[in-house]
């Protein structure tokens, strides 16, 4: 965990521009823009890039996948040019609420995946590069998008050691809890062995 340097109306601040970015919904605006219809009414009924591939159109899914990943790094990389670490991690855990529980639809967003590797890739490249490489590894290997995120997060911390950047072990260890509880609906099926795989419409 980072020293904490910063002010708290300033660390309140950065929360909150963390946030407002995190939460912009892009699978609902690429769905809606592609004339894909609203993806809260496909499949799941999800807003990520997930749910989104369940509307047949790879290009929209991979549009969610890299814009949901952006905002999460953009936030971080905004913050890191004027504040501390503490600042980064703490817009940075914003903005992945921000994506699973945005404001302008009710609170009810994605379950954060795609903006947590983002993160990841901005807080420390390493650390991003080796997070992604995990859930590629097991999305190839197991076909389950929710397989591959919850080994990803749920060993980020590990990874976050082994990279040499444990100040930041305690966000991934919030992140990878928060991922597990957006994704407890996938667990119970991946337990009954209802999931569907990667593609299924």
């Amino acid at each position: 965990m980072p020293l904490i340097e910063t002010p708290l109306l300033m660390l309140l601040i950065w929360a909150a521009l963390g946030y407002v970015l995190g939460s912009v919904p892009f699978g609902l605006i690429v769905t809606r823009a592609m004339g894909l219809g609203d993806v809260r009414d496909i499949g799941s009924g999800n807003i990520g890039s997930t749910n989104v591939l369940r509307t047949g159109s790879k290009g929209a899914a991979l549009a969610t996948l890299l814009l949901d990943a952006g905002k999460g790094a953009v936030a971080v990389l905004i913050v890191r040019l004027f504040a501390a670490e503490d600042a980064v991690q703490v817009a940075a855990l914003a903005a992945f609420l921000g994506h699973c529980f945005p404001i302008w639809l009710g609170f009810k967003g994605g379950k954060g995946v795609a903006t947590f590797l983002g993160i990841m890739l901005a807080l420390n490249l390493w650390l991003g590069l080796v997070a992604c490489a995990a859930w590629l590894v097991v999305a190839f290997v197991m076909r389950m998008s929710s397989m591959a995120a919850l080994m990803s997060a749920g060993l980020s911390p590990f990874w976050a050691m082994l990279v040499h950047y444990g100040q930041a072990m305690v966000l991934c260890l919030i992140l990878a809890m928060l991922i597990y509880l957006r994704h407890w609906e996938n667990i119970r099926r991946l337990r009954d062995g209802t999931e569907p795989k990667i593609g299924a419409k």
